[in-house]
């Protein structure tokens, strides 16, 4: 239970189901702020409190589980790795990969509970060889594309009680009619371990401040920089860039290079990529019975589905687009669809521009 209105629902869902229901908050941070920003953050003190009389209307025993310094070691550690990389990583998706499905599972199976229930909005489908993640029923609310690194036992022991649910407005509904004082609580944003939203600042803090020259495609310099860690695929904003490019037209980032702490940029049109490789493959149920074949992509959590064709090796897997994506960074999580099914994901490694430099 995060504090917020949609683990509430589910909790009540589960209650309401029959289900013998125990409601845990996860306190990710040992110095968490006592208030939310807004809709900035998560996990603080007001969510945890907020979990607790969720908990108490709904009768059900209730408790805080400190998995702080797991959070620390395999997001908060492995977020700051990524960026000093040159990588752009989805902390989101390790959270639910290390924590939520991994550390919280684990615990909850030993303790002899046999599910975790969560208010993710995405559907389970007992299928012919078994449980299978789909689409939500609302596209709008979809997050499949952040479970995309559950595999089969963990699918085996999960519970998405609003997957099916139409719209956020009817949980928000049936919360207030439930009595749950999270009924219009704004739902989080941004990444909750930076609440004010300045990844850039909090980076530096942790890496320190480096300056660099940012370069255009020939090589030349055309502005400086604090630090290439500060800077992503595809960014526009906040470049400082001295000197305009000859056409006029904007900028964006098109590579960051961590070694030499530079960070290239040049047109929107050089961001097109057209294959995509990677690492770190999983699949929420036996892996693709054909080295090829065709799918859909999902390469950020709210971006259209792309239809390409997949190759499988044993080094990872290889997606060619059947229209280029629009900016790929390495450390994105690229997940792969048949239909409304997730099929399974990996951590995009190399890119491949559809237009070569200097065209």
């Amino acid at each position: 239970m995060s504090g917020g209105v949609d683990s509430a629902v589910a909790a009540a869902r589960a209650v309401e189901a029959g289900h013998d229901v125990v409601g845990v908050h996860l306190a990710l941070s040992r110095a968490g702020g006592t208030l939310r920003a807004g809709s900035r953050g998560c996990c603080t003190i007001e969510d945890a409190l907020d979990a607790r009389r969720a908990a108490d209307l709904l009768g059900i025993p209730f408790y805080v589980w400190d998995f702080s310094e797991r959070f620390r070691d395999d997001v908060i550690a492995d977020f700051v790795a990524e960026y000093q990389a040159g990588r752009t990583p989805n902390p989101c998706m390790r959270c639910n990969e290390k924590i939520k499905f991994a550390a919280l599972l684990e615990r909850a199976l030993e303790l002899g509970f046999d599910a975790v229930c969560t208010g993710h909005y995405a559907l389970l489908v007992d299928g012919l060889d078994g449980r299978e993640l789909h689409r939500a029923s609302d596209a709008a609310k979809d997050q499949s594309y952040v479970l995309g690194v559950l595999t089969a036992d963990q699918l085996a022991h999960t519970y998405f009680p609003l997957g099916d649910t139409p719209s956020k407005a009817l949980v928000r509904a049936e919360a207030a009619e439930r009595g749950l004082t999270v009924a219009q609580k704004p739902d989080s944003h941004d990444i909750c371990f930076i609440p004010d939203g300045d990844t850039r600042g909090w980076l530096a803090g942790k890496v320190g401040a480096q300056r660099g020259d940012i370069l255009d495609r020939t090589g030349a310099v055309v502005g400086t920089h604090e630090g290439a860690h500060a800077f992503t695929v595809g960014q526009r904003r906040g470049l400082s860039i001295g000197i305009p490019a000859a056409d006029g037209k904007p900028r964006f980032v098109l590579e960051v290079r961590p070694v030499s702490n530079t960070v290239v940029v040049g047109p929107k049109e050089a961001l097109a990529t057209r294959e995509i490789s990677g690492i770190r493959v999983t699949w929420t149920g036996a892996p693709p019975a054909a080295e090829e074949f065709g799918c859909h992509v999902q390469i950020r959590a709210h971006s259209d589905p792309v239809a390409a064709r997949a190759r499988c090796a044993a080094s990872g897997v290889t997606v060619v687009p059947e229209v280029p994506f629009d900016g790929v960074a390495p450390g994105q999580t690229a997940v792969l669809y048949l239909g409304t099914r997730v099929l399974g994901q990996f951590t995009v490694d190399t890119t491949v521009p559809a237009v070569a430099a200097g065209v």
